[in-house]
């Protein structure tokens, strides 16, 4: 049986700021027995630039992108909003351009990883321990965007060790939404508040999201405060800890 082969789209935060989430992506992504390739003339996928109304400048940056991951093999990236860019602006962006067959390949072959471990690869149990108190934080682009709901529950229930604590209103905003924070910090901050309490209030240690922005957006709050509660990404805690 020939292996299963993924090209891993890093993302830019994860590059810059927390590369071991990509380095856990690819050990999961490994353990299930994928081979993992990763092109390294990636770039940004164009949504900052893309959300700001800039299209012209998204295009520019999004044709790298479209180079960079041509194989017609599945790219997985352990970021719901980074891939909702991809697959349903993507068509948008290069509807009646010299790449739109290109784009609308690319659209389609791209997973958030928690959707490709269940829904594709149809795992759910990745035989991980993590001995820690748990809540998750359902980001804006996963729920509604991607209408990706259920496989990251599933993986986080079965990880042994690990207490699941529901979050008021996880599906609600934490206020980040890119430059939005930048442009808006007032509300930024007030819709952020809501959330960090909701967190509290669940009695969790960790709180964990499928979107390392929503994860630095919130950390920083966490942190600045005092709240013993840190944030880490779901794929460091799918790959679990040593028992």
């Amino acid at each position: 049986m020939q292996k299963r082969k993924v090209q891993l789209f890093v993302t830019c935060l994860v590059d810059q700021f927390f590369p071991e989430v990509a380095e856990a992506t690819c050990e999961i992504l490994h353990r299930l027995g994928v081979e993992v390739k990763t092109p390294l003339n990636q770039t940004c996928c164009g949504q900052p630039a893309f959300n700001d109304g800039l299209f012209s400048d998204a295009r520019k940056v999004a044709r790298q992108f479209l180079k960079a991951f041509k194989e017609e093999i599945p790219i997985v990236a352990p970021s719901g909003s980074c891939v909702h860019m991809v697959r349903h602006q993507y068509p948008v962006l290069f509807k009646g351009e010299p790449e739109e067959e290109l784009a609308l390949s690319v659209s389609r072959r791209t997973f958030e990883l928690t959707e490709f471990i269940v829904n594709v690869l149809g795992v759910d149990d990745l035989n991980s321990f993590y001995p820690h108190k748990v809540t998750y934080h359902a980001s804006c682009h996963m729920t509604k965007g991607l209408r990706i709901v259920d496989p990251p529950l599933r993986l986080l229930k079965k990880v042994k060790g690990l207490e699941f604590l529901p979050m008021k209103n996880a599906d609600w905003c934490c206020g980040f939404g890119g430059v939005f924070a930048v442009k808006y910090p007032e509300l930024s901050v007030a819709i952020l508040e809501d959330k960090v309490r909701w967190i509290s209030e669940s009695g969790a240690q960790v709180v964990t999201s499928c979107d390392v922005s929503c994860l630095m957006h919130i950390e920083g709050y966490l942190r600045r405060n005092k709240i013993p509660v840190r944030a880490e990404h779901i794929a460091l805690i799918l790959r679990g800890e040593k028992s």
